[in-house]
């Protein structure tokens, strides 16, 4: 069954066969993707489709960084369009792709040197996976694991970093590089990332439902609303006070930066612990943010 072979058998596939390509040779076309990539991309995309939230789970915590640490340590993986002729996906802008598409920019970010190409058009999916999730007027059916949620916020404020650390040594820049920031004046604006995490707060009612749970009370959709009772929605808004915490640390505003984390409780049994590095992010940048002014007892 589908089940049996992701859950038991799908990781023997992963490791390079006899005859496979190695990985110096390996290009973008379709038929150059090995074929333990091509079946991971394709379960991926099934078990999305399905909501399948536990193999999702396992596939990206466990396979994804397998499959980089052997096939792509210091390469790209598969551009976007080759992963749409395998799938034989019509629609770019699906959640997959934009989905995919996140992996393939942070995997750039984290093993290669991004281009500013790169940086314009992982922005530009940002916008759109973002979209995908706060337009609609009611919840959308997906869901992710809690880690790939808070991956998505983190990566988004470091790459708002990384891109101003970018723009500052336009020195070191080529003419069409300066033409292409000046033209995109609008990319990576700290207004719009500002801006898109506190509408993913508001869109769950977080802060809502972090002072009912304070006050020992039981969270109700009427309290929460119909998107702050989704996992994805909640768990997004909640990731996403984190993420204002370490942009507002950057901006060195540390009074508004705690502001944001107001009611969430630094306990071991609250939401932060789902994921260990939300965690140790929370605390680092609200232990930095109350060293800075001169709270040093808290």
């Amino acid at each position: 069954t589908i089940t049996s072979k992701i859950s038991s058998g799908i990781n023997a596939e992963w490791p390079l066969r006899p005859g496979m390509m190695p990985v110096e040779q390996q290009g973008t076309n379709p038929g150059d993707i090995p074929e333990p990539v091509v079946n991971f991309i394709k379960w991926l995309q099934h078990y999305i489709s399905l909501n399948e939230i536990y193999h999702v789970e396992n596939m990206y915590e466990d396979g994804f960084y397998k499959l980089s640490d052997y096939y792509f340590k210091d390469k790209p993986w598969p551009s976007p369009e080759a992963v749409q002729e395998i799938l034989e996906e019509k629609d770019e802008h699906s959640i997959f792709m934009i989905l995919y598409r996140e992996l393939y920019f942070r995997h750039i970010y984290a093993r290669c040197k991004p281009t500013i190409e790169h940086r314009f058009e992982s922005y530009h999916n940002y916008c759109d996976l973002f979209s995908y999730i706060l337009a609609p007027d009611q919840p959308v059916s997906i869901e992710l694991p809690n880690k790939w949620l808070w991956d998505i916020i983190d990566e988004f404020v470091y790459q708002f970093q990384s891109f101003q650390q970018f723009k500052s040594k336009s020195g070191k820049m080529n003419e069409e590089e300066k033409i292409m920031l000046r033209d995109e004046d609008d990319v990576w604006k700290v207004t719009a990332v500002l801006n898109i995490l506190i509408q993913l707060t508001e869109k769950c009612n977080i802060n809502l439902q972090l002072q009912a749970i304070e006050a020992g009370e039981v969270v109700t959709e009427e309290l929460a609303g119909e998107f702050g009772m989704r996992p994805i929605y909640r768990m997004t808004g909640y990731f996403s006070l984190i993420g204002l915490l370490r942009l507002y640390c950057l901006l060195g505003d540390y009074h508004m930066a705690l502001s944001c984390v107001q009611h969430i409780q630094f306990k071991d049994k609250d939401m932060m612990s789902l994921v260990p590095a939300c965690q140790i992010t929370a605390n680092y940048y609200a232990g930095f943010a109350n060293f800075m002014i001169r709270k040093y007892a808290n």
